[in-house]
C-alpha cells in the first residue's frame, strides 16, 4: 500500500463539523476523526482543544497554507481564536497503514433521540421498535448526525414536522435532514447547497436510505417554491444575511428550524429574527449551541 499523510489540527471540538467540512471541500481528504481526550498517568484529562486527524493521500495542494487561509476567513466572519482553537498543525507521512479503515475506528451508532439513530454504513445495527435509522458515511460531508447543530435540527424535525409536510433544507451538506424528513413522513424533501462537492454525496446518501429527495446546487435567494418546514443549519452570520430569503420560502403556517448558532453569537441571529418579524416558538440547546424554531 502507498504511503499516506496524517494532518493533525488542534481545534475547539465544538467546531469539528465546520472544520471537517473545510478539509473535505479544500484538501481532498479521505477521512477525518476527532480525538478529544488526553491521558496523563492513565487518567483522562479534559482538554479545551481536540486533535482533528485528517487523512490525505497527497499534499499537492499545500494543506497547511490552505488551512491558514480558511482560519482567517472564519475569523473575518466573526469567530474568535477561543472559539476556533489554536489550529496548531502537524503533518506526517505514514507508511503502509490502512488509513481507509483507521479513521472509521471511532465511529459507532449515534442515538440522537429515543426515536432517531444515525448508523455508519459499514456497521450492522438492528433498530429498536419504531426507531428511525439513517444510514450515513460519517465525514462524507457537513451534517454527519454527530454534531450538536445537526442534532438540534433533527430534534426540531421530530417534534414539529407533520405527516405530509413539504420540507426544504438550506445548506444541506450530507442531506441528512432531508432524508430524516422523508423518514418522518414528509411528502417531499428538497435540499440545496452552494458547495457543488456535496450534491452527489447527498444524492447517494438518499439512495442508501431508500428515500427520494431532490438536491441541487442553489442558494436560498434563488428559490421560488414555498414549504411547510424549512431547516437552515448554517453559520450565524450567514443566517443573519439570508433570514429574509428563508422567510420568503415559508408558507404562512410554516416552521423554520435555525441552527449552527454558538450561544455567544445568538444575539446576531435574534436581531435577524426580529428584523423579519418572525416569532420564536421554541428554543433548543445542546452544550454551547442554541437553535430556534420560528414561524411567521
Amino acid at each position: 500500500m502507498d504511503n499516506y499523510y496524517e494532518l493533525r489540527i488542534s481545534i475547539n471540538p465544538e467546531m469539528e463539523d465546520i472544520i471537517s467540512d473545510i478539509c473535505f471541500s479544500n484538501l481532498d481528504c479521505e477521512g477525518v476523526v476527532l480525538a478529544e481526550e488526553t491521558y496523563k498517568d492513565l487518567i483522562m484529562t479534559a482538554t479545551t482543544e481536540g486533535t482533528l486527524r485528517v487523512f490525505l493521500t497527497d499534499i499537492d495542494k499545500n494543506p497547511v497554507e490552505i488551512l491558514k487561509t480558511e482560519r482567517e476567513l472564519l475569523k473575518s466572519r466573526g469567530f474568535t481564536d477561543e472559539e476556533l482553537g489554536s489550529w496548531e498543525i502537524t503533518l506526517d507521512e505514514k507508511e503502509n497503514q490502512d488509513w481507509s479503515k483507521k479513521w472509521k475506528e471511532k465511529w459507532t451508532v449515534t442515538h440522537v433521540t429515543d426515536k432517531i439513530a444515525v448508523v455508519p454504513s459499514w456497521l450492522s445495527y438492528t433498530p429498536k421498535e419504531n426507531e428511525v435509522t439513517i444510514i450515513l458515511d460519517p465525514g462524507c460531508a457537513f451534517g454527519t448526525g454527530t454534531h450538536q447543530t445537526t442534532q438540534l435540527c433533527m430534534k426540531a424535525l421530530e417534534k414539529y414536522l407533520k405527516q405530509g409536510d413539504t420540507m426544504a433544507d438550506i445548506g444541506t451538506g450530507s442531506g441528512i435532514l432531508a432524508i430524516l424528513a422523508k423518514k418522518l413522513g414528509a411528502s417531499s424533501a428538497y435540499g440545496c447547497d452552494n458547495d457543488d462537492t456535496v450534491i452527489d454525496v447527498a444524492i447517494e446518501n438518499a439512495e442508501k436510505n431508500g428515500e427520494v429527495c431532490k438536491f441541487e446546487l442553489k442558494t436560498a435567494d434563488k428559490l421560488t417554491e414555498k414549504y411547510d418546514f424549512v431547516c437552515a443549519n448554517i453559520l450565524h452570520n450567514v443566517l443573519f444575511e439570508i433570514m429574509g430569503d428563508l422567510k420568503n420560502i415559508m408558507k404562512d403556517d410554516a416552521k423554520l428550524s435555525l441552527s449552527g448558532i454558538l450561544d455567544e453569537k445568538k444575539e446576531i441571529v435574534l436581531e435577524a429574527i426580529k428584523r423579519e418579524d418572525l416569532k420564536i416558538i421554541d428554543t433548543l440547546t445542546q452544550d454551547q449551541w442554541i437553535s430556534y424554531v420560528v414561524t411567521k
